[in-house]
C-alpha cells in the first residue's frame, strides 16, 4: 500500500477562499467518479462556504469533554475505517483539543497519507512556523497555532490561494467573512491594506521557493543543464583581488533593475596550496555582498573557467559579471584569460558582462597560491618549449636561415633552453640543452647528419654550450623558486598579520576564523574537537562546511592544539609547507574558544553580582521602607480594637484613611519591586500595538493629587506603537516623582510633541533639579536623589520606567528645565501602519474558551 498524495490550498491572508477552493476541489473529484468525504471542515458561519458542503459526505466527528464544554474534532479512526480515496480537512495548523489523537491536526493528517488516503487540506501564510516572527512583526499578532514548513513543503501540490487586497477587504465589508460585529474592527486593525499586501508578498516569494526547488529537482532528474530564464540571477566572479567590490557593487545595480534578481558572489580556489586571495580583502567582500542581499560561494576547481560556468549553470544563473583581466600585455601568452574563455564558452543562455575598474592591466601580482611549485600549465609549455623548441630551431636555420656560423646557431639554442627555464623550470630547461646539443651536433657540426665532431675545437665548444645551459637555466629556475617562495612567505605573513589583528582587536567568532581557514585552504570542512582527557570521546566546539568531522583520526589534515584540542580539516591534504600556517589558525580557534567562554563566564558572574546587589538593596528596602507603612497600619488597626479608648468618628476616619494611605503605599512598593524584578530577569515582553497618547496619559495620572499636574497633549499627535499598560506604568512612575520633588505651588507640566517620526512626552518640573553628573545615576535602582525622605520610596520608580520604556525601544532621559527643575524627555516611535490586533480564528477562540 503506498502513501497517500497531499494537495494543499494556502491562502495569502484569512478569508481569500481556500475552503471555498478544497470544498470546490472535492466536488470536481466526485464528478470524476472519485470517492471523496469530508473529514474536517469548519464553515465559519459562511453561507456560501456552507452550501459547497451539500452533495458532500461528511464523515461524523468526535466529541471531546473538556472542562465542561464539549467540542469537536475530526475522528481519525472513523475517517480510517470510511477509508474514501480523497479526504478532505480544513486547517492544517489546528489545534486539536487536549484528550485527542494527537496534538495537532497536521499530525492527523499524516496518518491519513501513510494509511493511503489522499488528503487535501488548507493553510494560512501566517501559520507557518518560519514565518512567526515575521508576521508578527507585520500584523503585531502572534500566530500560536504553527505547522512545521516540512510538513507543508512534503505536499505533493500547493496551489496559492490569493486575492487583492481591496477585494479582500470589499468581501470582508459585505459580511462574506466575519460576523457584522466584528467587521469595523478587523478592517481597521489585521485587513488594513498594508498588512494584506505584506501577507501577499510573504506568500508569493514562500510559494516562488517552492517552485524553485521543484524546477532544480525537475532539471536534474532530467539532466538539463541549460539555464531556463524563469528568473534573473547574477553570479559575480571574485578573485579576492581588489576590483572584487566594483563588481559586486555593479551587479547589485543590476539586480536592483528587475524585481526578485540574485546575487550569487563565487570565488573559486585552486587545489594546490594557499589560496592567491588576500583573506582580509575576501573578507570584506563578504561582507559587502551579504550587506546587499546576496550570497557567498567557496567552490574547488583548478579550471577556473570550468569551474565558474559549472556554478552558473548549476544555480540556474542568467548572467555572469566579471571584471577586466588585472594582467598585462605580454602575459596573454599563456592563455587567453578567464573572461575570455567564460565568455566565448557560456553559451546562448548565459550574458557574460566584463566590467572595467581601476585594476585593469596593472599587472595580477605574485602568484601567491603555488610557493615553490609551478603550475601543471607552465611545465607543459617548459616541456613543450625545451623539447619542440630546438627541433623547430634546427628546422628553421636548415631551410629558411642561411649559414650563420656555430657561435650564432649556439646562442639561439641557448636563448630557446632559457626560455624553457623561465617557463617551466629546470628539468625541460635540462632537456632542451640535451636536445639542442644533439642537433647542434647533428647538423651544424662538420661532419653533418652523423653524430661525431671531427674538429676538437667544436667538442669544446659543444661541452661549453651544454655547462652553459644547465648553468643558466639552473640559475633561472633557482630566481624563480625564490621569487615564489618570497611570494608565498608575503601570503603567509599577511595571514599571520591579519590573526594578529584580530587578536589584537578582540574578535571573537570562531564560525568567521574557522570558515577563513576553509577558504584559505580550500578544504571542504573544518570542524574544532576537544575531549576531557584521554579517554573521553571527541566532541565538536565548532564546525563549518558540509559533513563536518568527529575524531580528527578521519580528517584529511589535523593540527593538535596542546593535549585535549585538534583543528580537523576534510577536503584534502595539505602540503607540509602549509602546515605552519595551519598551526597559527588552530592556536587562533583555541584562544578565541577561551575568549568565549570566559567572556560567557564573566557574563554569568557580572548577572550574579548584580542579583546579589539587587537583593541586598532588596533587603533593606524591606527591612525599612516595607516595615514604615506597615507599622503605620499595625498601630492604626491596634488602636481600632481597643477597648480603652472610645474613638470619635473623626477619629475612626482619621485611622482608617491612615491604613488606607500605608496599604496604598504598600502596594505602590512591592509594585515596583515585583516590576524590578521582571526586569531584572528579562521577562518583560511589550505587546505592541497603536494607540494614542490621550488614551494611556490622562490614566497614569490617576495616583497623583488633584490640580498637580498640566496636561498638553495635542489631538493631532500621530498614534504610537507602544504596549499600553508598560507605558502607563512608566508614565505614572515618572509624573509621581516629579510631583513628589515640586514644590507645593507648582504644578507639573505634561506636553507631547512631535519630531521626525518619533513622539516626545515631556514631565517638567520645579524642583532642586539635578546635576549633570547626577543624571544618569538617577535611574539606576535603589537610588534617592538627595535628602529624600526615608519614607519616601524605594528608588525604583525611574528604575522601572526607563526599562519599560527601553522595552518598547523608546528612550527615557534628564534634562535640565530652564529657569530650574528638571525634565524627563520620554521619546517613542510613532506608528507606522501596525495595528493593534488581529482576526481570531475558530481555532484560537475555542482554545481561548478551553483553555
Amino acid at each position: 500500500m503506498g502513501r497517500g498524495k497531499l494537495r494543499i490550498y494556502l491562502g495569502a491572508a484569512p478569508g481569500v477562499g481556500k475552503t471555498y477552493a478544497m470544498l470546490s476541489e472535492g466536488h470536481r473529484r466526485i464528478e470524476r467518479g472519485t470517492d471523496c468525504a469530508v473529514g474536517f471542515v469548519e464553515h465559519h458561519g459562511r453561507p456560501r462556504t456552507e452550501v459547497m458542503l451539500h452533495g458532500l459526505e461528511q464523515i461524523a466527528r468526535k466529541e471531546l469533554t473538556y472542562r465542561g464544554a464539549v467540542f469537536t474534532e475530526m475522528d481519525v479512526d472513523a475517517v480510517l475505517a470510511r477509508r474514501p480515496e480523497v479526504a478532505l480537512v480544513d486547517e492544517l495548523a489546528h489545534t486539536n483539543v487536549p484528550g485527542s489523537r494527537n496534538a495537532k491536526r497536521w499530525q492527523d493528517v499524516e496518518e491519513l497519507l501513510a494509511a493511503g488516503i489522499d488528503v487535501v487540506s488548507t493553510v494560512n501564510i501566517q501559520h507557518l512556523e518560519s514565518l512567526g516572527d515575521v508576521v508578527e512583526s507585520i500584523t503585531g499578532v502572534r500566530q500560536r497555532e504553527t505547522v512545521p514548513d516540512e510538513v507543508v513543503r512534503r505536499a505533493d501540490q500547493i496551489e496559492l490561494v490569493d486575492m487583492s487586497p481591496e477585494a479582500l477587504r470589499r468581501r470582508m465589508a459585505h459580511g462574506n467573512i466575519y460576523k457584522p460585529d466584528r467587521i469595523d474592527a478587523s478592517l481597521s486593525n489585521y485587513f488594513r491594506p498594508g498588512n494584506l499586501t505584506a501577507l501577499r508578498e510573504l506568500a508569493l516569494l514562500w510559494v516562488a521557493d517552492r517552485v524553485d526547488e521543484y524546477l532544480q529537482q525537475y532539471r536534474g532528474e532530467h539532466n538539463i543543464r541549460s539555464t531556463w530564464q524563469a528568473r534573473e540571477r547574477i553570479v559575480v566572479g571574485l578573485t579576492g583581488g581588489p576590483e572584487g567590490r566594483t563588481l559586486v557593487r555593479r551587479a547589485a545595480r543590476m539586480a536592483a533593475k528587475g524585481s526578485g534578481s540574485e546575487i550569487l558572489a563565487v570565488y573559486i580556489a585552486r587545489s594546490d596550496g594557499l589560496t592567491a586571495a588576500s583573506p582580509k580583502e575576501l573578507a570584506l567582500q563578504r561582507t559587502l555582498v551579504e550587506d546587499l542581499g546576496g550570497t557567498f560561494h567557496h567552490v574547488i576547481g583548478d579550471d577556473i573557467p570550468a569551474a565558474l560556468l559549472e556554478f552558473a549553470r548549476g544555480v540556474n544563473a542568467t548572467q555572469i559579471v566579471l571584471g577586466s583581466s588585472r594582467r598585462k600585455t605580454w602575459q596573454y601568452i599563456f592563455g587567453p584569460g578567464v573572461g575570455m574563455t567564460v565568455a566565448r564558452e557560456s553559451g546562448p543562455d548565459l550574458d557574460v558582462h566584463i566590467v572595467t575598474h581601476e585594476e585593469v592591466a596593472k599587472g595580477r601580482g605574485l602568484p601567491v597560491t603555488r610557493g615553490a611549485r609551478l603550475g601543471r600549465s607552465r611545465i607543459i609549455w617548459g616541456w613543450l618549449i625545451g623539447v619542440g623548441g630546438p627541433v623547430l630551431l634546427s628546422l628553421a636555420l636548415t631551410h629558411v636561415a642561411t649559414d650563420l656560423g656555430l657561435a650564432n646557431d649556439m646562442l639561439l639554442f641557448l636563448s630557446v633552453t632559457v626560455a624553457a627555464a623561465l617557463v617551466g623550470g629546470l628539468l625541460p630547461a635540462l632537456a632542451s640543452a640535451a636536445v639542442g646539443s644533439l642537433l647542434l651536433n647533428y647538423y651544424f657540426t662538420p661532419p653533418l647528419h652523423l653524430f661525431t665532431v671531427a674538429d676538437p675545437k667544436n667538442i669544446v665548444a659543444i661541452v661549453i654550450f651544454v655547462g652553459v645551459a644547465v648553468s643558466v637555466a639552473s640559475v633561472v629556475d633557482l630566481a624563480a623558486r625564490r621569487t615564489h617562495q618570497a611570494a608565498r612567505l608575503r601570503a603567509e605573513s599577511e595571514i599571520l598579520s591579519f590573526l594578529a589583528g584580530s587578536v589584537l582587536r578582540g574578535e571573537n567568532s570562531l564560525d568567521a576564523l574557522l570558515d577563513r581557514v576553509r577558504e584559505t585552504f580550500a578544504m571542504d570542512s573544518v570542524a574544532l574537537l576537544e575531549r576531557a582527557s584521554d579517554v573521553e570521546p571527541w566532541t565538536r566546539a565548532a564546525s563549518v562546511g558540509p559533513h563536518p568531522l568527529e575524531r580528527p583520526e578521519d580528517a584529511d589534515v589535523d593540527m593538535p592544539v596542546g593535549d585535549h584540542m585538534a583543528l580537523a580539516l576534510s577536503g584534502r591534504v595539505l602540503p607540509a609547507e602549509d602546515r605552519r600556517v595551519l598551526a597559527a589558525f588552530a592556536a587562533q580557534a583555541a584562544v578565541v574558544l577561551d575568549r568565549q567562554r570566559l567572556q560567557s563566564e564573566a557574563d554569568q558572574a557580572r548577572t550574579l553580582a548584580e542579583g546579589n546587589r539587587i537583593r541586598t538593596a532588596l533587603l533593606a528596602a524591606v527591612s525599612h521602607d516595607l516595615r514604615t507603612p506597615l507599622a503605620g497600619i499595625k498601630a492604626s488597626v491596634s488602636s481600632l480594637r481597643s477597648d480603652d479608648v472610645a474613638w470619635s468618628e473623626e477619629d475612626q476616619a482619621e485611622l482608617l484613611a491612615g491604613i488606607e494611605e500605608g496599604a496604598d503605599r504598600l502596594d505602590h512598593l512591592v509594585g515596583n519591586l515585583l516590576d524590578m524584578s521582571r526586569l531584572q530577569t528579562g521577562t518583560v515582553t511589550p505587546l505592541m500595538r497603536e494607540i494614542d497618547l490621550d488614551e494611556v496619559v490622562p490614566m497614569a495620572l490617576v495616583g497623583v493629587p488633584d490640580g498637580s499636574v498640566d496636561l498638553d497633549i495635542p489631538e493631532s499627535l500621530p498614534m504610537v506603537t507602544v504596549d499600553k499598560g508598560l507605558l502607563e506604568r512608566a508614565v505614572a512612575n515618572i509624573v509621581e516623582n516629579a510631583v513628589k520633588y515640586s514644590p507645593e505651588d507648582e504644578t507639573v507640566l505634561v506636553a507631547a510633541s512631535t519630531l521626525g517620526d518619533r513622539v516626545e512626552v515631556r514631565v517638567v518640573d520645579r524642583g532642586p533639579g539635578v546635576p549633570d553628573t547626577a543624571k544618569d545615576r538617577i535611574f539606576a535602582p535603589f537610588q534617592r536623589y538627595g535628602d529624600a525622605p526615608r519614607g519616601a520610596g524605594v528608588g525604583l520608580g525611574l528604575a522601572v520606567a526607563r526599562g519599560f520604556v527601553e522595552a518598547m525601544s523608546g528612550t527615557l532621559t534628564a534634562e535640565d528645565t530652564p529657569g530650574g527643575g528638571l525634565t524627563m524627555v520620554l521619546t517613542l516611535t510613532a506608528a507606522t501602519g501596525r495595528p493593534p490586533a488581529g482576526p481570531i480564528s475558530s481555532a484560537i477562540a475555542q482554545r481561548g474558551r478551553y483553555a
